[in-house]
This record gives structure tokens, C-alpha cells and sequence, in this order.
């Protein structure tokens, strides 16, 4: 977060001085002499170099480092040397202080961690900084996972005081915490921390949904709490009987899940009968777990009756982060469904901070394999030589898939893949030899497809041959990072191999003329059109260039030259060119950086189709249009995320001069009689909105229509969605973008 200079008062020093003994204090049962030593000595030094420093808030800044390490300590149960770290975070990047001071002081470990935590300097000709300080991050994740907890808490703090930032950089921060801290929360069991990430990012990407539901749910507060009393009396009464010692919790669901279930399920937030969620957790001894939490789920359902499709069992088989818990939904009280969580205080602890925990209880009922498999694939990433950081970052992001598919060896072993994974894929995980050498797959005993899209609970089996390889095709048959980068590095591989074999033929042909090869090979590149010697090499060795026609090449002392043709005299005729002005309805009405954006290039994304009073942003492309995308464009996420630099601010003007084209999905009951006049009554005659086309399909009582309409702006396109949801029979309405990318 920006920086600001001015002198810290004696009154601020005090705040800052409680702050860090407050932290000290609550870490006095797990610290020895020279812990508490060396923690004084990181915040003496971290104070010393932050000294005048202010965050953009206003606040000393050191009251960052101090929360980043309370939160590393007391929200995900790290460790000293982890608060240590967290508290010396920014002083190699931001202070005087070197990385070499900070070895010698506080050792190689806590040197190791503050490395990985400093930002790379000077990523100024590359396609994209933050890629490559993604990648710098990542990179320690099999040498210290520890540095990319502290990110998370970093990042944590950063998104609680968002506040003070200008709206263009929340939505960069925002958007590179969606596409790549969200997931990696979540695939490191980082639960209630991704949560956070996710309410937080909707605040800021789309403020005016975040706020309606917030509403809702205080308004369904009181009714909800009521209930959830009603359903877990009687459960209490049958466990008070047993002997296991429990607690049970009736906890809303995050606002950016219920957002999820409104968008994905195309239903409105009355409708959503699953707002919160029961948690009964039990505190037996590790050997009692799986047992007693079944005894708990029969108890459950001996007072309210299952949903038997919506029994998930991850106490058996853990989720590949990790995650244990037996969920259940049941029909409460009134004919509710309530999904129920059951689970140990161990399964809790590691549900809600995740790999932090994994410590704890490394070598418990192999508690440490899930995680070390994973691990073993990010090795092989970053094993695996990528053309560059956003490369990298996107084959990573495979590897943080939120659904998965559970798959078996003939032998019965066990893999954990990304839902959507194919047969090839599997081959992959196997072993990287196994999938170069893939030749043909058996998918439960049944020939398939290498491209086959894999179900929960098949057997496959791989038969390979030496003389198989990858080709370019079967990029298209797999969709883990895994497999990506290894069929790209044999492709590689392969095109080096060709090279080199081409590279010898152009050799012996420039031998053959008596022309040096050193001083002619990048003429020759040149002249046939290439950027580098590799792909002019592939060109030969593809036969694209036959090298017996560098003799027509015209040469002179045993060099190739340039013969230039003769100059043609050229007659210029002077005319005025005048640029045509923009009439007033083509104008943008949109500010960027503080100008007008009719001084520039520019175009209105149609991936988004900004309405006037939209929130918007300016991204300038690779060709220096500006385009213009709603901050909650499918789109804004991936390029705000990777190419932040390449964004700027940008505004509605306060006038208004032009009309806009949306598309609305609505859905209903069907009568069979009146729909499309009710709508077309509601929307031209008492609205006044034109309607540019309808399409509408009606099926088994149930309809669907697509409708367009012109408006003026956010506020007018608002009227019309509120409106016609009041209608009788309408169920939802829902702004509809193009389904095609268009950065």
C-alpha cells in the first residue's frame, strides 16, 4: 500500500509500542528467551526503518508489519519465526535496510522467508510485473510455505483497510486477489481467509449487490437466529445423552456464496433455502473421529429427515486441500432444508487455517500427504521451463482447482484431480513418463479417448510406447498445469533438437559457398522475416526454407548484401486533411485519468457493454486502444490481475448524450397466456424504454425470454429490472453480457 513521509508523534509511538506488546503478550505460552529476543529485536529495527513513514490512511506505517504478524500468529496459528518475518516484510523493499543485513542479523531462515516476501525491482520490458512477482512468491512455495501464508496475511490486512486507496487501485488489488489469492486460499485450506478475500473483492467490484444482500441478511437476522434455536433443540437433547463432549454453531453464509448460489442457480435471495449453515463439532481423540462423527449424523437423522444425494463425505476421503469434515443437508422445522457440518476440533482447526495447521498435526492419519502430493506437482512446475512468468501463473493456476474428481490406478491408488481432468491428464499425474509415452487408455476396463473428461470414482490404465511423443494436439486434450508444461517442454525440446540438426545443414551449405556462418547467419535471419535464429532454424528444418536457395542471395567478398533498387522520383501533392469531428451522440461521455476519452482511440468492450453510471475502467491493449469494461466485466479479473499497469481511472461525465443497448434474461411461470404482452406493457407503454428485440421459449410451465432494450443509463436500466421483477409470475431478471472475450 503507498507510502507517505511525515514525523510519528510521541502520542502515535505510544499506539505503535502497545500494539506490538499487546502481540507479545498474547504469544508468551509458546515463545523461549531467544524468541522474545529476537521478536523485540525485529520490531526495534522494523520500527527504526519505517520511522516517518505513513500509509496512505494516514497511520504510522509499522502498524502494518505489526497487524500482518498478529494476524499470521493469532488468525493462522504461525509461528516466531513466521511474526518475525512478518514484522521485517517490507523493510528490504521500502527502507534502507538490505537483504544482507538481514541474514546476518536474524539467519539465513528468516533471511529466506523476507526474500521471497520482497517485491522484484525494475520489471520494466516485461509483459507483466505482477506475473513475474507472482511467480517470485509462488516459486518458495516447496522451500517455505511460510512466505506465502505471510502474503496471504499481508494481503488480508491490506483488503481490511482498502478504504483509503483510489477506487482505480482497489479494483487491481481486488481483482489480483480473485485470480490468484482466492485460490490459492482455498487449495492451501485457507477457508475462512478466502472467505474474507471473497466478501471484500465483491464490495469493491460490485458494491451495490454486496450492499442489498448485506441488507437482507440483517433484515432475515432475527428470524434466522430464531430458527436455527428451534432446529438444533432437540438435536442437543440426543447428544447431551451420549458421552462425547460437543459444541454447536448456527453461522450465515458468506455473502459472496450466497451471490454465487443467486447467479449460478439464476434464483432470487428469497428463494435460497440454505442462507446459514449448522456446525456440530465434537472433541474426541483422533482414533474416535470418523465413528463418532457418523454417530452424530445418525443421531441428525433420526430427528430430521436426510437429503440422501446431498451427503458429502470428505471424514473418509479428504478433499485434496486437506479439508474433513461429513456434510449433510436435512428438512428442518417449517420443511427448510439446513445443511449440517460435522466434524472434530482437529478437522476444525484444519479447516479454518489449513496448511498453518498442517504443521500441528503433520504425521496424523497421514495429515501430510494431501498437501505433499500438491506440493510435488508445484515442483514440477516450477521444474518445468516456461516462455514466461504469466505462463507460469496460468499453468500454477490449474493446480488451485476448487472442485474435483477422485480417479484410481489399476492397483487401486488413489489421485486427486481437477474436475474437468481427462484420461491424459491422469496419465500426467501418474508420472511425466507415463503421459509422454501415452498411446492408448482404459477408462474401467473400456477404450477411450485421451481427450475423455474423467468421473468421480473411475479406473484407468495407460498403456505407453517408446516411440510415442507429445504433439501440439494434445494441448488440447488436458487442462492441468501439469500436463500443459510438460507437453510443452518435450514440444521444446523437440524444436531444439530440430534446430540443431538445421542449424548443421546451414553450416555445411554456407561452408559450401565459402561464406562465414558467424557473420551471415542473422543477415540471413533477417531476410527471411524472423526475429531470432531458433525460429529461423525451425523454418529450414520444416523445409519452409530450402537452404540450396541462399546461392540466389547476391554476395560480395564471400558476404551476403543488400542490393537496393533504384530511387523512383516521387511527385507530392499537398492537400489538406481535415479530421472529421465527432458529432455530439458519438461522444463517449467518459473521463479517463482526469481527460476526456474522445481525445483518444478507444472503443466500449462489448464483452460488458457499459451502461452511463456503470462503474467502469479504462484498459489500454496492446495496439493503445482503450477499451472500456464494467469493474464486474467477466474479463476485469484476468486483466486487471495481470496487467494492472495497463489500467486507468475512469468515470462517467455528468451529462448524458447517448443511448445504451442491454440485454435482460427473464424467467417466470408460464400461463400460457400474456406473458409477452405483460412484459412488452410494463417495459414500452408504462416505461417508456424501447425495446430493440424479445425471444422467448416456454416449456412445461417454465419460460425464458431474452429481451434488448435502449436506455440512457444505471439508474433508468434499474427502474426496469425492479419493475418488472414486481410483475405477477416473473421470477428473476438478470443482466445478461456477450458471451464472447473482448479485452
Amino acid at each position: 500500500m503507498s507510502k507517505t513521509k511525515q514525523k510519528i508523534t510521541d502520542q502515535e509511538q505510544e499506539v505503535i509500542q502497545k500494539a506490538f506488546y499487546d502481540l507479545l503478550d498474547s504469544m508468551k505460552d509458546n515463545l523461549v528467551n531467544s524468541d522474545r529476543e529476537d521478536l523485540i529485536k525485529a520490531f526495534d529495527l522494523a520500527n527504526d526503518a519505517h520511522k516517518n513513514q505513513r500509509r496512505k490512511s494516514g497511520e504510522p506505517y509499522i502498524l502494518h508489519p505489526i497487524e500482518v504478524a498478529r494476524i499470521s500468529y493469532q488468525e493462522l496459528g504461525l509461528g516466531p519465526t513466521a511474526v518475525i518475518s512478518a514484522l521485517l516484510h517490507d523493510v528490504v523493499e521500502d527502507t534502507p535496510i538490505t537483504q544482507e543485513e538481514i541474514n546476518q542479523i536474524f539467519g539465513k531462515k528468516v533471511g529466506r522467508i523476507v526474500d521471497g516476501l520482497t517485491k522484484i525491482d525494475g520489471l520494466y520490458n516485461v509483459e507483466s510485473p505482477q506475473a513475474e512477482n507472482f511467480k517470485k512468491v509462488l516459486s518458495t512455495l516447496v522451500e517455505d510455505v511460510r512466505v506465502v501464508l505471510i502474503k496471504m496475511c499481508d494481503r488480508l490486512h491490506n483488503l481490511r483497510t482498502i478504504g483509503s486507496m483510489p477506487q482505480h487501485k482497489q479494483l487491481k488489488i481486488a481483482a489480483e486477489t480473485e485470480y490468484i489469492y482466492v485460490p490459492l486460499a482455498h487449495r492451501l485450506g485457507l477457508y475462512k481467509v478466502k472467505t474474507e478475500f471473497q466478501d471484500i473483492c465483491m464490495k469493491i467490484s460490485d458494491y451495490e449487490t454486496y450492499q442489498e444482500i448485506k441488507l437482507k441478511l440483517n433484515e432475515t437476522k432475527e428470524g434466522r437466529e430464531a430458527y436455527v434455536k428451534k432446529f438444533i433443540d432437540p438435536i442437543g437433547e440426543k447428544l447431551d445423552s451420549t458421552n462425547v463432549s460437543y459444541r454447536i454453531l448456527g453461522r450465515p453464509k458468506a455473502i459472496f456464496s450466497i451471490y454465487n448460489k443467486i447467479k449460478t442457480k439464476n434464483i432470487p435471495f428469497e428463494e435460497i433455502y440454505d442462507l446459514f449453515a449448522v456446525r456440530i463439532i465434537v472433541d474426541v481423540p483422533i482414533d474416535d473421529e470418523k465413528g463418532v462423527c457418523w454417530q452424530v449424523y445418525s443421531i441428525i437423522t433420526d430427528v430430521y429427515r436426510p437429503i440422501p444425494e446431498r451427503l458429502k463425505d470428505w471424514v473418509t476421503t479428504p478433499k485434496g486441500n486437506g479439508y474433513e469434515s461429513l456434510h449433510t443437508t436435512v428438512i428442518g422445522p417449517d420443511g427448510r432444508f439446513v445443511e449440517v457440518q460435522i466434524r472434530s476440533e482437529r478437522m476444525d482447526e484444519i479447516a479454518e487455517k489449513g496448511f498453518a495447521a498442517h504443521w500441528k498435526y503433520k504425521g496424523v492419519k497421514n495429515e501430510h500427504s494431501v498437501f505433499d502430493t500438491w506440493l510435488e506437482n508445484v515442483r514440477d512446475l516450477l521444474d518445468t521451463q516456461h516462455s514466461d512468468a504469466l505462463e507460469f501463473v496460468t499453468d500454477f493456476k490449474t493446480n488451485l482447482f476448487n472442485e474435483e474428481v477422485y480417479a484410481f490406478t489399476p492397483t487401486g491408488e488413489m489421485r486427486i484431480l481437477p474436475k474437468g481432468a481427462t484420461a491424459l491428464d491422469f496419465a500426467f499425474d501418474i508420472h511425466t513418463d507415463i503421459g509422454y509415452k501415452a498411446i492408448a487408455i482404459k477408462v474401467n476396463n473400456k477404450l477411450v479417448p485421451m481427450g475423455y473428461t474423467l468421473s468421480n470414482g473411475d479406473q484407468v490404465s495407460v498403456t505407453t510406447s517408446k516411440n510415442q511423443k507429445p504433439n501440439e494436439e494434445w494441448l488440447k486434450l488436458v487442462v492441468t498445469g501439469k500436463a500443459r508444461s510438460k507437453i510443452r517442454s518435450s514440444m521444446k525440446e523437440e524444436k531444439r533438437k530440430l534446430g540443431e540438426l538445421s542449424k548443421e545443414a546451414i553450416m555445411r551449405k554456407l561452408k559450401s559457398m565459402k561464406i562465414d556462418f558467424e557473420e551471415n547467419v542473422d543477415f540471413l535471419v533477417k531476410h527471411y522475416g524472423f526475429k531470432h535464429r531458433p525460429d529461423f532454424y525451425i523454418a529450414v528444418a520444416n523445409n519452409k526454407i530450402k537452404v540450396v536457395d541462399f546461392k540466389n542471395i547476391p554476395t560480395e567478398n564471400n558476404k551476403f548484401i543488400i542490393v537496393k533498387a533504384p530511387k523512383e522520383e516521387i511527385k507530392i501533392i499537398e492537400t489538406e486533411v481535415k479530421r472529421p469531428r465527432k458529432t455530439g451522440s458519438n461522444r463517449s461521455n467518459i473521463i479517463v485519468n482526469g481527460e476526456p476519452l474522445d481525445q483518444f482511440k478507444y472503443e466500449i468492450a462489448t464483452c460488458c457493454d457499459s451502461v452511463q453510471g456503470d462503474p467502469i475502467f479504462a484498459y489500454v491493449n496492446s495496439h493503445n486502444l482503450i477499451k472500456i469494461h464494467r469493474r464486474n466485466c467477466k474479463n476485469a479479473t484476468h486483466l486487471l490481475a495481470n496487467y494492472g499497469y495497463r489500467v486507468m481511472k475512469a468515470e462517467w461525465a455528468d451529462k448524458n448524450n447517448r443511448n445504451f443497448v442491454v440485454d435482460l434474461m427473464i424467467t417466470g411461470v408460464d400461463s400460457g397466456v400474456g406473458v409477452i404482452q405483460l412484459l412488452s406493457n410494463e417495459i414500452s407503454n408504462n416505461l417508456g424504454v424501447d425495446i430493440r428485440s424479445f425471444s422467448i421459449d416456454g416449456l412445461q410451465g417454465y419460460f425464458e425470454g431474452k429481451i434488448s432494450i435502449v436506455v440512457q443509463n444505471i439508474d433508468q436500466l434499474n427502474v426496469v429490472v425492479k419493475s418488472v421483477q414486481k410483475l405477477e409470475g416473473i421470477q428473476t431478471v438478470k443482466r445478461i453480457d456477450k458471451s464472447n472475450s473482448n479485452e
